[in-house]
């Protein structure tokens, strides 16, 4: 169905747009009561507004925090035949610096030592990266080694745009109705907290997921823990049996974790503890983690562990306290995507006619896609196709988006020969 014209098409389409929106700065800011938590992501909303008026979509709206919405009717399909939305989202993670991202198009790598220009210490190989092997004479996209280069998410938004373009282009391409949404804040976990529901249809799928060909179906249960240390302040001189400092005991908490449930020595099924910040001195101090397992019963341990760590301190240092607050962040969405098997059928088999072996796999990770699930729209994660996010190294092959986008085209094509019901 995909040609050779309409594959060319593409491939300009997705690269064009994937190296403008990198460039803009869009870094969320989880300290940030706001939504969207940065003004800058208005930046990238407002220009992905103009280019969907620009495309021809209807509904097309950016809304007062900065969500984003368009409809591309239906075009041979069949009676009936039920809509879906394609969502992906706009913001980076605060992780690594977002500003001023200047992208690096390797032509014809060779399998060897990527070296980045704006940081001569810094290197990419498949050491740090297996998945270059399969890229070999093709060109890969990084940053310049300053900045994180933005693939997360930004692939995914060039790569819905580019299959709007294309059916916009290529009426012989049918599809059901399409209805898109772009988000902030997704990667500090709000993407959906302000998203207005009544906009998508019952299926979605978010492209924000790695490799050609994964499906993403599960995802972590996912919490944060923060704890305040209260100490006891005294004049070092005279703070014998006095003082309790609230900062190295703290760090005598932290030691206490077990070492090996930790991001650094997990993979696979493994849940873990992550310490995301620590700071203080000897009066208070503060420590916030999050808290990942597939399983509730898993986080619950890892919950209960922390408490029982907290009564034993208190009772080795009388006069401390310890405040926990817990905040459950997001739920695993396997359940509930069980429920409704066609959204994954149709994407396996979308991903087959892009000539891509689907792999179904679990998401060390969330997404808008896991909040939507819980909020009554099903969900799976379809491949972006970057790799190292939220690094310095993140890299994206362009031969990978041009799957993305032509496994898209597919998408819609199946579901537009799916009976309404």
């Amino acid at each position: 169905m995909v040609t050779e014209t309409m594959r060319d098409f593409i491939r300009n389409e997705t690269r064009e747009r994937f190296l403008r929106y990198v460039q803009v700065y869009t870094t969320s800011d989880e300290e940030s009561p706001t939504t969207p938590s940065t003004e800058r992501q208005f930046d990238l909303a407002r220009m992905l507004e103009g280019e969907l008026r620009e495309l021809g979509l209807k509904e097309v709206h950016c809304d007062e925090h900065a969500y984003v919405y368009a409809t591309l009717p239906a075009r041979d399909a069949a009676e009936g035949a039920p809509a879906i939305g394609l969502v992906s989202h706009m913001d980076t993670s605060p992780d690594q610096p977002g500003e001023n991202v200047k992208p690096i198009r390797h032509e014809d790598y060779d399998g060897g030592v990527i070296r980045f220009p704006d940081d001569p210490e810094l290197t990419l190989s498949p050491d740090d990266s297996p998945e270059l092997t399969c890229f070999e004479g093709e060109t890969i996209i990084t940053a310049s080694g300053k900045t994180l280069l933005g693939a997360d998410d930004k692939a995914g938004l060039a790569e819905i745009m580019a299959a709007l373009a294309a059916w916009q282009r290529f009426p012989e391409l049918p599809h059901g109705e399409i209805r898109v949404c772009f988000t902030p804040d997704e990667e500090i976990g709000r993407g959906t907290v302000k998203l207005d529901l009544e906009r998508l249809p019952f299926y979605c799928y978010t492209m924000d997921g790695e490799a050609p060909g994964d499906i993403e179906t599960e995802c972590f249960d996912a919490w944060r823990a923060d704890l305040v240390f209260k100490g006891i302040g005294v004049h070092p001189g005279y703070a014998k049996d006095k003082m309790i400092n609230a900062a190295a005991v703290a760090g005598r908490f932290l030691a206490a974790l077990p070492e090996w449930e930790a991001p650094e020595h997990t993979a696979d099924r493994e849940g873990f503890y992550h310490l995301v910040s620590l700071e203080g001195n000897f009066e208070n101090a503060k420590a916030s983690w999050i808290i990942r397992d597939f399983e509730e019963a898993g986080n619950a341990r890892r919950i209960e562990h922390l408490k029982t760590l907290i009564r034993a301190f208190e009772s080795r240092y009388p006069g401390l306290s310890i405040e926990l607050n817990v905040r459950h962040q997001y739920q695993n969405m396997r359940d509930i995507i069980r429920e409704h098997p066609r959204a994954v059928e149709l994407a396996v088999k979308a991903i087959e006619d892009a000539g891509l072996e689907p792999r179904l796999k679990s998401i060390r990770g969330g997404t808008d896609g896991s909040a939507l699930t819980q909020k009554g729209h099903p969900t799976p994660n379809l491949f972006a196709g970057g790799f190292l996010f939220h690094s310095r190294k993140e890299w994206i092959a362009e031969s990978s988006m041009v799957k993305g986008t032509e496994t898209l085209l597919h998408l819609g094509a199946r579901w537009a020969r799916e009976p309404g019901k």
